[in-house]
């Protein structure tokens, strides 16, 4: 299945570009590199067609305004990748993941990468979760994590694609793997292991941002 390479990820977050890249791939068949660009952007190709696609690529001068103003997970994902692609000139894709806890009445939600503070690190916001947890039973920890992908192309048209997956909070952080909430997010489709403790291609089984990629990037190679 070929995607429409190379593909702009409108993010500055080097996990999340690396997770795109890893999904994209098992859907492409084929492995796939991101490469950051003048901390703006990453850019995801082949191993064999990265370079020249970084080399032809034109850097605006002026980066491109994606200041996560949306009320909603698809907001900010269509403000990040309509906002790189244009100013790229190259399709981009983007995504807005929300941790929704029920105990919290949804929270953090749409706030979840700056839930402790807007200089807030994964620990910080981890921690503060479990602080506002404190004394819940384990089986009312109850949460899902929700992800909206979005693909934009110069000049308008784009395409979304949602993914959930229902989960506990865990009382603690357990594992080394992954970023942000995964030490304390188990899904309800595992065995017990929170997503920190799976391998890569376990948790992208399962997880929300593999399930909105992998639907993303079947509707992509279908339009290339």
């Amino acid at each position: 299945m070929a995607l429409p390479l190379p593909l702009l990820v409108a993010t500055q977050n080097p996990d999340k570009a690396r997770e795109i890249a890893e999904i994209f791939a098992t859907v492409a068949h084929e492995p796939l590199e991101s490469r950051g660009i003048e901390g703006m952007a990453f850019l995801l190709d082949t191993p064999a067609h990265i370079d020249a696609a970084v080399a032809a690529l034109a850097v605006p001068a002026v980066a491109p305004d994606v200041e996560e103003t949306g009320a909603t997970l698809e907001e900010n994902a269509r403000i990040k990748a309509a906002a790189v692609a244009e100013a790229f000139g190259v399709p981009a894709v983007a995504d807005d993941t929300g941790l929704e806890i029920d105990e919290l009445h949804g929270a953090p939600g749409v706030y979840s990468a700056r839930y402790a503070g807007e200089s807030a690190t994964y620990a910080d916001n981890v921690a503060k979760v479990l602080r506002e947890l404190e004394g819940v039973y384990p089986a009312d920890r109850t949460a899902r994590f929700a992800t909206v992908a979005m693909a934009c192309r110069p000049g308008g048209g784009e395409i979304v694609a949602r993914g959930e997956v229902e989960g506990l909070i865990a009382p603690a952080p357990r594992g080394e793997s992954g970023f942000g909430y995964d030490p304390v997010f188990v899904p309800v489709e595992g065995d017990g292991r929170t997503f920190a403790e799976m391998r890569p291609e376990e948790k992208h089984a399962v997880s929300h941002r593999g399930r909105a990629f992998r639907a993303l990037a079947v509707v992509l190679s279908e339009e290339d």
